[in-house]
């Protein structure tokens, strides 16, 4: 299964391909789309949609995985992100993949075994699990690894728990 992590955001949106076979996990491609600052948000969300669509075409995932997002009074961040999100569903939806979201601390939990972990510790252990060479960068494409990681971790659950159902 190949699964698309993504982290969204108007000047940053993460991603992180994961490729599942069994039990491993292989990074098959990670790192950020960057939208220039100057230009309206139009333009910024196209170049978003068109290197999501590119993804989409190269990797051929299944299933494209976000994080649950809570902004609080950040407005701006939300507006921002909301119609980065929006953009990338509708490119999910026009492809046919797959769209599963988790909330942070699941993200966490999935990926370091300790809900409230702090960032490096999740860029650690994404290294690890996903055996790279160094610690992914930036934290957006470490993120957007990490939701991928945890939707890996999800289905072999959800397939231990079809077997020990049928048993």
């Amino acid at each position: 299964m190949v699964i698309l992590g993504i982290d969204p955001g108007i000047a940053r949106t993460g991603f992180g391909v994961v490729h599942k076979q069994g039990q491993e996990l292989v990074a098959l491609e990670y790192g950020v789309i960057t939208t220039p600052a100057h230009h309206p948000p139009p333009d910024r969300l196209v170049r978003i949609y068109n290197q999501i669509v590119h993804l989409f075409d190269k990797h051929r995932p299944q299933v494209l995985v976000t994080e649950r997002l809570y902004f609080g009074n950040n407005e701006t961040t939300a507006l921002g992100v909301g119609r980065t999100i929006g953009v990338v569903l509708l490119a999910a939806s026009q492809h046919g993949i797959a769209w599963v979201e988790y909330p942070p601390a699941a993200v966490k939990e999935a990926v370091v075994g300790y809900g409230a972990a702090a960032k490096q510790q999740v860029q650690y252990m994404v290294q690890r699990l996903l055996r790279l060479d160094a610690l992914p960068q930036p934290d957006d494409a470490a993120d957007a690894l990490a939701v991928a990681i945890c939707h890996a971790h999800s289905c072999t659950m959800r397939s231990l728990e079809d077997l020990s159902a049928g048993a």
